[in-house]
């Protein structure tokens, strides 16, 4: 009977008032104190300009012209202020930093007959270097776990049996790629190669005796007075380097075009040894190439697509481990290959905690700096288990370019920032298609955003890339307009196709 009426009658319980804490989106509260922060100094501003109306439109004919007789009376101070408003005016228009445009860029898009599937890969593997069936799996398992698909690129080299490792194959491979991309990016921008004034070149394991600086000069018939730089051995951050250089450069030369270039070379790069740790960058890396073109020229900005904001370079090369964790050596048996660490995704965490760190002011709205320095002093002065802030970069960027070196780099990031799978797409797909470019891959990236039609005027975007030494560079742009992919956009014949699903 009980039974019967607890199920038939409905029990009355007095109403209680939800729990905020769980049914409120802390998110939502903490995007509003952000708005409420980084608008703060307008809205204190708003009574101080209501004043100043008040104030000024109770004046009389009376009171303006009593104001005007006082200045004609002390028109030597007025002269004086003036003179001096004048000077101060020129020397801060003389002295400034230049504003730095990105008026185009193009990546080298590999042919139909250089493409590299998994399968084509593993053949090339067995052939190329006879490698044992324990060696073969091992390559199998990472190439599964890779994140590449099936339409990343091989140098011309790697498509012969045997390979051709030649010095005229290494420079075949590297005038392919330059003259493919720089070609690419003259035509799309009207400016003649003569007209560049300034010329970075970074590849890190093929150095040829003329550089590949002269090499461009020469096809291109440049200019003697150009100022040209050849970067090595700086690994796939080299590029942020450049275009760092290529900025400086940039600052002291007015008027000036500079065309910075990034790729890497795999003709003479290939490791045949059994060493595990020399062997993934065999799976890893594949052909690509950047050529990017900076302007200096106020009139430029009309047409460019991005203004660069911040460029923050992190070297970790005085420890010892970080200075190992990619390094080209021999191994046993004296075959040369880049050694990859156990120790290299924390020792990438690192740098980018210091990158960001340095990063982080520039950035970041107040809102979040506010946050990061309250916990900081809680922790210290009341309670070390106090978990330290995570600052949100997500309030800072639109768009996250982060360089492709694989999977796990992604990951990694992807957790540790806090980002959405919208936020690292572009990495992940460009990896997926394009392979690890090196340098380069952080414009195919950057491609890839544009060809999907996601990028707005004002929105920022942080291109970060991790390299040898160990280094961790950021490079931070603002677009200028609502940018529309380029003819020669390297995603134009696939970007229907992607995203991609990946076996994560």
């Amino acid at each position: 009977m009980k039974n019967s009426l607890k199920t038939g009658v409905q029990v009355l319980q007095p109403r209680r008032l939800p729990d905020f804490s769980r049914c409120v989106k802390l998110k939502y509260v903490k995007l509003g104190y952000h708005y409420f922060i980084s608008h703060l100094l307008k809205l204190c501003l708003v009574p101080v300009m209501a004043a100043l109306i008040v104030q000024a439109s109770s004046l009389s004919l009376d009171d303006i012209h009593q104001m005007w007789l006082q200045l004609e009376y002390n028109l030597v101070s007025v002269v004086v202020f003036s003179a001096t408003f004048v000077f101060g005016s020129t020397v801060y228009v003389m002295t400034r930093k230049r504003s730095i445009y990105l008026v185009d860029y193009a990546c080298y898009l590999p042919p139909q007959h250089l493409k590299a599937d998994h399968r084509y890969f593993m053949e090339y593997a067995k052939e190329a270097a006879d490698f044992d069936e324990s060696t073969m799996e091992f390559l199998r398992k990472i190439m599964e776990r890779s994140g590449l698909g099936d339409e990343t690129g091989a140098p011309p080299s790697m498509h012969c049996f045997p390979p051709r490792t030649s010095m005229a194959a290494a420079r075949q491979e590297a005038e392919l790629v330059m003259f493919g991309a720089l070609d690419t990016l003259f035509a799309s921008t009207n400016v003649k190669p003569r007209d560049v004034g300034i010329l970075v070149v970074n590849c890190s394991l093929f150095n040829p005796t003329p550089s590949l600086t002269a090499m461009i000069i020469n096809k291109y018939k440049m200019r003697g007075d150009i100022k040209s730089f050849n970067l090595s051995g700086m690994g796939c951050s080299a590029g942020v380097i450049a275009i760092d250089l290529a900025k400086d450069m940039l600052q002291v030369h007015r008027n000036s075009y500079a065309v910075v270039f990034s790729t890497e070379n795999m003709t003479q790069n290939w490791y045949s040894g059994t060493e595990k740790s020399m062997l993934i960058s065999n799976c890893l890396f594949r052909l690509g190439g950047s050529a990017v073109l900076l302007s200096n020229k106020s009139g430029d900005r009309r047409q460019s697509k991005y203004k660069l904001i911040h460029v923050v370079r992190t070297h970790c090369g005085a420890n010892d481990k970080a200075f190992k964790c990619v390094y080209q050596e021999e191994d046993n048996v004296g075959k040369i290959g880049v050694s990859l660490s156990k120790d290299l995704m924390a020792i990438a965490g690192n740098a980018l905690k210091t990158n960001i760190t340095t990063l982080g002011p520039l950035v970041l709205p107040i809102s979040e700096q506010i946050f990061f320095f309250a916990t900081l002093v809680a922790k210290k002065l009341f309670n070390a288990k106090i978990k330290p802030y995570i600052p949100d970069f997500k309030l800072a960027f639109e768009h996250f370019c982060i360089h492709a070196g694989g999977r796990g780099v992604i990951d990694e990031l992807e957790k540790n920032m806090q980002l959405s799978p919208l936020h690292v797409e572009a990495s992940r797909m460009t990896l997926h298609r394009f392979g690890n470019t090196s340098s380069s891959s952080i414009w195919y990236e950057l491609a890839y955003t544009e060809a999907k039609c996601r990028m707005r005027k004002g929105d920022r975007i942080w291109q970060i890339a991790f390299g040898s030494g160990f280094k961790c560079n950021s490079a931070v742009w603002l677009a200028l307009k609502n940018v529309k992919p380029s003819c020669s956009n390297p995603w134009e014949d696939c970007i229907h196709k992607y995203p991609v699903k990946l076996n994560l």
